[in-house]
């Protein structure tokens, strides 16, 4: 093989499989390492090296010298050839790897060549050799299905090697991809003008886009939303054409911040409670099922973009929980009615929440001993297991007649009786003499949401009269 020909092939492979020059070099030099063994012995001591200016091969065999002769006649060719083939494929695959690793979370495009099984197989727009990427069933947005020689847009969620391959999964549903839809369709982002500082989704149905702005001569949420909402109806249309988008003004005021968050409902206050990451956030009856959302969705997207637990009460329902936490707490042994002030000050009104405090806090907030403080926390974990199983009976209890309902009604071939609004309250929510405090469809109550669970709940169970006779409830 000649200094030019050597040469030649490696800058042919480094333009047609984007391979950087170093590595072809290294692949043809292991190659010819590789192949000079089978003549010489796998046990021989062979080095071979390629002058990366005029492509001159030289080696030594042992530490001798071979000539360039020595090395075309002693070397199998096809040996060199197939081991030059396999690492240039095992470099192809790292740089594919290397390439796609850093586009973790990008926006990329390309062609559905198959849709089988709710998997479509897409090839990727790139220069050179062809990238295949996959796009799950689970990061799908739901509803929407593919088809062949559909163009689709992802972000990169997973790059891993798999053998002699590369897999690229890609995903529709991850909030990444919105945030780049953002970057692409409203030109005040990509220029840091405007910027996106926080994201809530539920991909298919809705997502919350907090925004701000470099300078305040920019409206961020009306150049985000566009002329008669032209730059966000582009980006609803990307997504299927069903998802709502909601862009709200961010704030470093975390009130202010909470407020705009729970938009179009209006807030009468914010109250943050530090020690608990929670927000009891205070509206008036008719605003309620409004900040409250379908299912749960607004407080849960906005607790979500917050990073805060957020509570949705009226003035009545705080007052009342108030004065239940602090019945119950005094109740305790050991808390006097002063620390029961304190703690309800702090944001705790159940058993629950005063089972996960620090020692150290409540140490500090009582003036108490480590003991002290122990024990206060062991009796509300027991009252709050208490109040679990009391609730969990309870389900069971609605649970079984309900069962029972559904067996006479077959029976009789009659219709079934639907369970009260208090029976489904019941179900769903815990069941606990806190029952007030969770979202009641016919008394429109509160709701508690925490930033990963759908329907998570504040208020716990009440725990069962101790022998010395009822205790308030939490």
């Amino acid at each position: 093989m000649n200094p030019t020909e050597v040469l030649r092939i490696v800058d042919a492979i480094h333009r047609e499989k984007n391979i950087d020059k170093e590595i072809v070099f290294q692949g043809i030099e292991a190659a010819l390492v590789s192949a000079a063994k089978k003549h010489y012995g796998e046990d021989q001591e062979i080095e071979i090296h390629i002058n990366r200016q005029t492509g001159e091969i030289t080696g030594s065999h042992n530490g001798i010298p071979l000539t360039p002769s020595e090395i075309s006649e002693r070397v199998a060719a096809q040996t060199a050839k197939q081991v030059m083939i396999q690492k240039i494929r095992e470099a192809e695959r790292d740089a594919l790897y290397a390439e796609y690793c850093e586009q973790k979370d990008q926006l990329v495009s390309g062609i559905v060549q198959r849709y089988e099984g709710g998997t479509a197989s897409i090839t990727l727009d790139r220069p050179g050799p062809t990238a295949e990427a996959i796009l799950p069933r689970s990061e799908q947005i739901p509803g929407e299905t593919h088809h062949q020689n559909e163009r689709v847009r992802a972000t990169v969620a997973e790059v891993r090697k798999q053998g002699s391959r590369v897999r690229i999964i890609l995903s529709r549903t991850r909030p990444q991809l919105v945030e780049r839809l953002f970057e692409q369709e409203i030109p005040e982002i990509s220029d840091g003008v405007i910027e996106v500082r926080a994201m809530a989704r539920e991909p298919g149905y809705r997502t919350k886009v907090a925004v701000s702005s470099t300078d305040q001569r920019v409206d961020c949420v009306g150049a985000c939303v566009g002329v008669r909402g032209n730059r966000i109806k582009n980006i609803v249309d990307e997504l299927g054409g069903t998802e709502r988008i909601d862009v709200i003004p961010y704030s470093d005021d975390m009130q202010v911040f909470i407020r705009n968050a729970l938009q179009p409902a209006k807030v009468d206050e914010v109250i943050l409670c530090q020690m608990l990451g929670r927000a009891i956030v205070l509206v008036s009856e008719d605003q309620l099922s409004l900040a409250i959302g379908r299912r749960g969705q607004n407080v849960r997207l906005a607790s979500k973009l917050c990073g805060w637990d957020i509570e949705i009460m009226t003035r009545e329902e705080l007052d009342e929980a108030l004065e239940k936490a602090i019945a119950g707490f005094s109740s305790l042994e050991g808390v006097s009615e002063e620390l029961a002030d304190r703690l309800v000050g702090e944001g705790f009104l159940t058993y629950d929440d005063l089972s996960v405090i620090e020692p150290e806090d409540l140490m500090e907030m009582g003036g108490l001993t480590r003991e002290q403080a122990d024990a206060i926390i062991a009796q509300a974990e027991a009252r709050a297991e208490e109040a679990e199983q009391a609730a969990a009976a309870e389900r069971r209890r609605l649970r079984e007649q309900r069962q029972e309902e559904e067996a006479e009604a077959a029976a009789a071939d009659e219709p079934l009786t639907e369970p009260s609004a208090d029976e489904l309250t019941d179900t769903e929510v815990g069941g606990s003499e806190l029952a007030e405090l969770s979202a009641d469809a016919s008394e429109h109550t509160s709701e508690t949401v925490e930033p990963e669970a759908e329907d998570a709940e504040l208020a716990q169970p009440a725990p069962q009269p101790s022998p010395a006779g009822p205790e308030p409830s939490l």
